[in-house]
């Protein structure tokens, strides 16, 4: 085959951060997907293609050395480089080193996120984040230790290599002697399956009990994430009304009358997002309903740990453990980072947990798990438990009072008893509008009413922590979130 007179390698950039001679190989195996390089076409030496595109020569060796290996060309020694006669046709997506963060689409079917994401996504605004503790209160000496210890053990017991996809056993331990001293669930070890933090765990619960087709009664305002994550198996959500008790469970017996449900999702300690409890006679009907009709429970206890006034009521799981998935989270007592939450339930539910953990992790993170075992059982845990709640307490209050010194009765709220949020509502749904579309404007990120919502007709409103700011960035934040809605809140 003829040398071809010229070629043209479009998108070679110096100032790009793709390496040039990757850049090269990139649009040379362009050119052969197009057909402008069939199968047998001679390349320019390496010298010519070098001088044509102003780079070293070395550059261009390495691309044809790369081509060469790939399979793309072929080198026939004194006469040059010809593309490759037996060459299939390749994509370039096939190679798996394109540039990052580069704009071509896949040429593939996919199942495409939601437009609203599930998450806050990080950045330079301020976050009002809905519930989260303060990660700068966790002395970071005392974790550094614990994962110098763990580190130790596990080297010495040679328990560095793949293990129980339930997770590490001295933390599973240490998890159900806490389930069992502070919350009276009966459990032990062989009860616990520890998960990359709560949503994993709800996930994996929802993905152990439901099929596609089944049913799932949710609150009309509830926690998306889990709502996201039963729709993902193929599950029909049902949303049920709730009030001031909690779920209203007339309107669960309805939907259990009504449709093929296999679960109710609840955070029956603090509603998500209102933070009300679920009172005891309504736990106990839902129970009987369970019963009656056959479907499990996952009680979502996400921040069972503080309250700030009366004991919580102990978990439903507590004195239901055969109907009842018991879904909690270290995450808010150490720090969010570490993601370690757990499910308890009946041992043979567990084994089947476990091989879905399998399925899609294989298993969890000894070291970090060792850790937090180490931080349990050395009472670390408890103590910054205490130290927490006790900053947690003060900023509830200035919280309470920097919403009124702000808003004023344009909104109301009652202070919760515990958890780690607010729950607001407006009357003048102008103001939240305002609010809503503002907030970026005004350098806060917050979660939007709708993503609470799990029926068009549900009560709309904002769920905001108060945890994870100081008393005087919280006091900022809200005035900001004033302003922008039209107020003026009051000067210091």
């Amino acid at each position: 085959m003829l040398r071809p007179w010229k070629i043209t390698l479009g998108g070679i950039d110096p100032s790009r951060r793709t390496p040039l001679y990757l850049q090269i190989v990139h649009a040379i195996i362009h050119e052969i997907e197009r057909g402008r390089l069939p199968p047998g076409a001679f390349l320019p030496s390496s010298r010519e293609l070098a001088t044509l595109l102003g780079v070293n020569r070395k550059t261009v060796v390495l691309a044809y050395e790369d081509l060469i290996s790939q399979g793309w060309l072929l080198s026939q020694g004194t006469r040059g480089t010809v593309v490759a006669e037996q060459l299939v046709a390749k994509r370039a997506a096939a190679d798996t080193r394109v540039e990052a963060g580069d704009a071509t689409g896949p040429e593939y079917r996919f199942r495409a996120p939601p437009e609203r994401p599930l998450a806050l996504a990080p950045g330079e605004r301020l976050k009002l984040d809905e519930g989260t503790p303060d990660g700068r209160l966790f002395p970071a000496d005392v974790l550094a230790r614990a994962y110098r210890t763990a580190i130790r053990r596990a080297s010495r017991a040679n328990r560095l290599q793949y293990r129980d996809p339930r997770g590490s056993l001295r933390l599973r331990e240490e998890i159900a002697a806490m389930l069992r001293g502070e919350r009276g669930l009966p459990v032990e070890a062989a009860n616990i399956c520890v998960t990359r933090g709560s949503q994993n765990g709800i996930y994996l619960a929802a993905r152990t009990l439901l099929s596609p087709g089944d049913a799932v009664i949710v609150e009309e305002l509830t926690y998306e994430p889990a709502v996201a994550a039963f729709a993902d198996l193929g599950a029909t959500i049902v949303p049920v009304p709730l009030d001031e008790h909690g779920v209203d469970v007339s309107a669960v017996e309805q939907a259990c009358r009504t449709h093929r449900v296999r679960a109710i999702f609840l955070t029956p300690h603090h509603q998500f997002p209102t933070t009300v409890a679920l009172r005891p006679e309504r736990r106990l009907r839902v129970l009987d309903l369970a019963r009656q009709f056959g479907f499990g429970v996952i009680e979502d206890d996400y921040d069972h740990e503080f309250h700030f006034k009366s004991q919580p009521l102990l978990p439903m799981a507590s004195y239901a453990p055969a109907r009842v998935i018991y879904v909690g989270s270290l995450s808010k007592l150490l720090l969010p980072a570490l993601r370690i939450g757990f499910i308890a339930a009946p041992v043979a539910f567990i084994d089947a947990v476990a091989h879905g953990v399998s399925l899609i992790d294989g298993m969890g993170n000894t070291l970090t798990e060792d850790a937090a075992a180490d931080l349990i059982a050395e009472g670390e845990l408890r103590r910054h438990a205490r130290r927490a709640t006790q900053v947690y307490g003060a900023r509830r209050r200035a919280f309470s009072a920097s919403l009124r010194r702000a808003f004023g009765n344009r909104v109301q709220f009652d202070q919760p008893a515990g958890g780690l949020a607010f729950w607001l509502r407006f009357a003048d749904r102008a103001l939240l509008d305002r609010i809503e579309a503002q907030a970026p404007s005004a350098g806060i990120s917050l979660a939007a009413s709708a993503s609470f919502a799990a029926s068009a007709d549900a009560p709309r409103g904002l769920r905001v922590g108060f945890a994870s700011l100081t008393e005087q960035e919280a006091a900022a934040a809200l005035d900001r979130l004033a302003r922008v809605g039209g107020l003026v809140p009051p000067t210091s």
